[in-house]
């Protein structure tokens, strides 16, 4: 947590606290604990899974280690159109109507986790739905993923991990007014 310097995010938005899901690939029990929990919520709520598909370039790593846990095939889904060479949105072999469940790392408005969604429909996948490893639980992305009507699962939220950076001393309770702010209007604050 850093409001004095806040982080910028790719949308422009301010923030005075960044989760880095990335850093997860570096530990391998926690690592082998987020594989673990993607295989249990995507057997629970999308059992007849046929591909993992993994948002890039963060969700990539995550999606592959899900897809060979698992021992289903993996595509991962480009940001954009490659611009050379076969010019694909989506690496790996899908084939139309194979039920598809989306791998993200990180939902905050859902815009790129959708991105991703769209190009999958484009190629005729039947898309089952989503699991990401935390969400901000922002409004606008409740909004935009609801007009898909898309289940969408995470493993943690950003309450849960306020509750467990105060509980483990990480924050203290005065700068959980500052989070509480950022929270209720990120596109404003900082400004």
């Amino acid at each position: 947590m850093n409001p004095a310097t806040p982080f910028t995010w790719a949308s422009g938005w301010l923030s005075p606290i960044y989760c880095d899901n990335r850093k997860v690939l570096s530990y391998p029990d926690a690592r082998k604990l987020v594989c673990k929990k993607f295989v249990e919520t995507i057997k629970q709520h999308f059992a007849d899974v046929e591909v993992i598909a993994g948002v890039a370039t963060g969700a990539i790593a995550h999606g592959m280690l899900v897809a060979e846990a698992m021992d289903l095939p993996f595509v991962y889904v480009r940001s954009e159109q490659k611009k050379h060479g076969l010019k694909n949105m989506i690496e790996g072999e899908l084939k139309p109507n194979q039920k598809v469940v989306v791998v993200e790392d990180l939902i905050s408005t859902g815009l790129s986790s959708l991105k991703a969604v769209d190009a999958l429909r484009d190629a005729n996948a039947n898309v089952l739905g989503m699991a990401a490893i935390f969400t901000y639980g922002f409004d606008t992305a409740k909004q935009n993923i609801e007009r898909y009507n898309l289940p969408v699962f995470t493993l943690t939220s950003y309450y849960e991990l306020i509750d467990f950076a105060l509980k483990t001393n990480l924050i203290d309770q005065s700068q959980i007014e500052v989070l509480k702010s950022w929270r209720q209007n990120p596109s404003e604050w900082g400004k």
